[in-house]
């Protein structure tokens, strides 16, 4: 029987440097999601970023509801929505709406805000914004199951309030929580029984914190009277991987000093390598796969041993090598990763390795199959139009007669 199923998705900021048309960038995005849906990817999610010139998609509502008419099954969730930057009512209402737009292909991932620049522009002090997002997390919930709230903070007021629509999705829409390496997503997402999205889980810091935020999520949620199921926890990463390592490596040389470039001199997140060969440094430090599907097989092993079990890895969307060596990377992943981690083999396996075992008992019994018929032609009609070499089949039927015997 086969067991749980991994799945598979990208988690798409993006990153698009700033030499090049943004608005091809964008429906590269989109034809990168339409690739997905046609590999059998299950997920993608989508961004929310409003300053820094890398990661432009500004509305992932937006995006979603355009990929949503361009593809038939892959779900789509907001990755993430800041919630400060928000009014919950607004915020809810757009997702309920892209719930019924989709049919229930969307999901609604949340956090605070990734980018300090972000916060400047509105007036956010930084150091708010996590307690923002509990604020706001606190009535998303119930508001997208339908029910009516009434809720006063210092920065949103809500009377009786109440979404027009139930939701298509029964009880509401999933929701997962951003987590890096503090404990902030953990314990929101234990306290609403919602999904973790460790958006770091391959840096150093996310790496070692999976087992603990998990730990602290579960026991937020029985203080709760909550639930959470490590189904609904997705690990990201970054992975462009070939048919050799050493094609990778020359694929990613493409776009690779830009996405460092935006790291170490713009974005207030320390992922990129600062010193010594960047492919190393990714590699070695394990934050990043570059090289074959075995390589990346063997990531999300480590993954799954340190973490103890998720439900889903996500690619980090990087741009590090050009579109036609991308949509490579993410076939690859489908044709040999996938498989790895979704038991899509177990049966052919099975079937191949039984057949294999029994193959002389087969062929006694073609043969003796054959060999019959030919002897039963040549009773009835003689010997004159049948080749020596078919005639040969009728001995042969007979010795693998007494073989199968």
């Amino acid at each position: 029987m086969a067991g749980t199923k991994l799945r598979f998705g990208a988690f798409i900021a993006p990153f698009h440097p700033i030499d090049e048309n943004p608005t091809l960038a964008i429906e590269r995005d989109l034809e990168l999601v339409q690739w997905m849906d046609k590999l059998g990817y299950d997920e993608a999610w989508i961004g929310e970023h409003h300053s820094a010139g890398y990661e432009i998609i500004a509305s992932p509502e937006l995006f979603i509801a355009t990929a949503a008419e361009r593809t038939k099954h892959i779900r789509l969730g907001t990755g993430v929505s800041s919630l400060p930057y928000h009014h919950p009512l607004m915020l809810a209402d757009r997702i309920n709406q892209l719930d019924h737009i989709t049919r229930g292909r969307v999901m609604f991932g949340v956090g605070p805000g990734a980018l300090p620049s972000d916060a400047h522009m509105m007036g956010i002090t930084v150091t708010k914004q996590r307690d923002m997002m509990d604020e706001a997390l606190d009535v998303l919930v119930p508001l997208l199951r339908g029910e009516k709230v009434t809720k006063k903070t210092d920065w949103f007021t809500l009377n009786e309030a109440q979404l027009q629509m139930t939701p298509f999705t029964r009880p509401g829409v999933e929701i997962a929580v951003a987590s890096q390496v503090s404990p902030t997503g953990a314990r929101a997402a234990g306290r609403h029984g919602a999904g973790l999205l460790s958006i770091g889980a391959t840096s150093t810091g996310g790496f070692n914190a999976l087992a603990s935020n998990w730990a602290i999520c579960e026991e937020m949620a029985r203080a709760s009277g909550q639930t959470v199921d490590r189904g609904g926890w997705r690990l990201v990463g970054p992975v462009h991987i070939a048919e050799t390592r050493e094609k990778a490596r020359e694929n990613v040389r493409f776009g690779l000093e830009k996405w460092i470039y935006y790291f170490a001199e713009v974005a207030a997140l320390p992922l990129a390598p600062m010193e010594g060969d960047a492919v190393d440094a990714l590699v070695d430090s394990g934050l990043a796969v570059v090289g074959t599907p075995d390589d990346a097989i063997a990531q999300i092993e480590r993954l799954q041993e340190q973490s103890g079990g998720f439900g889903a890895f996500l690619q980090l969307g990087h741009n590090w090598a050009d579109f036609d060596n991308t949509k490579k990377s993410y076939e690859l992943m489908a044709r040999y990763v996938f498989p790895r981690f979704q038991e899509l083999n177990v049966n052919r396996k099975a079937s191949l390795e039984w057949s294999r075992d029994n193959r002389t008992a087969f062929v006694a019994e073609t043969v003796q199959a054959v060999g019959s018929r030919i002897a039963q032609h040549a009773q009835e009609k003689g010997t004159e139009n049948i080749a020596p070499e078919v005639l040969a089949l009728i001995g042969d039927a007979g010795a693998a007669s007494k073989a199968a015997q």
